[in-house]
């Protein structure tokens, strides 16, 4: 749940994302909306029937990636390596962009592109047309460069299992906390545009490892490695703890 309120200890049991569970320090009081100051969940030690996971929940397991990299593998496996996957979301209220950002990342990406096998581009639901517009603009016709228009299956699995380092946008935090399962290389445009509980998460993906910023500099042919994140798995775990407790169990 997000922006877990008052009253926990009428739940058995509490997962929600440690972004979520947001502190009432001074300085987030000031990034707050003052209409939701009063209802946030101050960050004191949670009680033990509350779990705070680093990111959000997905399908994004092993067992997931296994079976998309077979169903992607006609399409993707050939592809020249390494292969970027350049994921773009859409802004927020506390994690805005538009035209800038993706002038940015156009030339970004055109710095590392001598390091690239192959590089696909995905857009979400939530990006903005003049965003899209002006990447399609500038990487149609680039050979190394393929950009998913929204026609056909979605190939965001397929990329997850394939994909040897991935660009996103900083507004996500679902496909960001997909992209850490896989432990591979993460670089992330546009924290720093980001406020509340957004800029928290990009703090705490930064402080283990897992998350690097885009500069345009890197060579994407260099692999660099983290623990991955597997919050799904250990709020399964808790979750059949709290039953287990109470003397139920569930077929795994």
């Amino acid at each position: 749940i997000q922006h877990p309120r008052s009253r926990l200890n009428r739940f058995d049991l509490v997962i929600t994302p440690q972004h979520d569970y947001y502190p009432l320090t001074p300085h987030g009081q000031r990034q707050i909306p003052w209409f939701l100051r009063r209802w946030i969940t101050p960050r004191r030690p949670p009680a033990r029937h509350v779990v705070l996971t680093v990111g959000a929940l997905h399908l994004a397991d092993s067992a997931a990636l296994r079976s998309a990299a077979s169903v992607w593998h006609d399409e993707l496996a050939p592809l020249a390596r390494p292969l970027l996957v350049v994921n773009i979301g859409g802004p927020t209220s506390s994690c805005q962009y538009g035209a800038d950002l993706a002038k940015q990342l156009i030339a970004m990406l055109l710095n590392v592109l001598w390091s690239c096998g192959s590089v696909r581009i995905s857009f979400s639901r939530r990006t903005p047309e003049k965003v899209s517009k002006i990447l399609l603009k500038e990487f149609s016709s680039n050979p190394k460069v393929y950009i998913w228009d929204g026609e056909g299956p979605n190939p965001h699995m397929g990329h997850l299992a394939w994909a040897d380092a991935f660009v996103i946008t900083a507004d996500s935090v679902s496909m960001l906390s997909e992209a850490c399962t896989t432990g591979k290389p993460v670089y992330v445009i546009g924290a720093e545009r980001c406020t509340w509980k957004f800029a928290d998460f990009q703090k705490s993906l930064r402080e283990r490892g897992a998350v690097r910023p885009f500069t345009g500099k890197e060579d994407i042919s260099e692999s660099w490695s983290y623990t991955p994140l597997n919050d799904t798995a250990e709020a399964a775990s808790q979750v059949m703890k709290a039953l287990a407790a109470r003397g139920w169990t569930i077929d795994a």
